[in-house]
């Protein structure tokens, strides 16, 4: 999953695609990993699986991340949109 993520925000969100990924908003400052913890704790919740399967793969000090969501038991509905609607 390619995630766009603006740390330090008023509320954690689902904000939509932006410039080709996912963009997230989280209340987390970008300080020690802080930004990073909870992404993987709202991704986890938001695909339902432990925080044990959401790996970040790649962008660890960078606002673009890759993220991998092993064996979602929920595909929240942001992600759901139909495109060709």
């Amino acid at each position: 999953m390619q995630v766009l993520l603006q740390p330090k925000a008023s509320s954690n969100q689902w904000v939509g695609p932006v410039e080709g990924r996912m963009k997230i908003r989280l209340t987390a400052p970008p300080v020690e990993g802080q930004a990073n913890s909870q992404l993987i704790e709202f991704l986890a919740k938001q695909f339902k699986v432990p925080k044990s399967q959401v790996q970040l793969l790649s962008g660890e000090q960078a606002r673009q991340k890759t993220l991998q969501i092993q064996a979602p038991r929920l595909l929240p509905a942001i992600l759901a949109i139909d495109k060709h609607s």
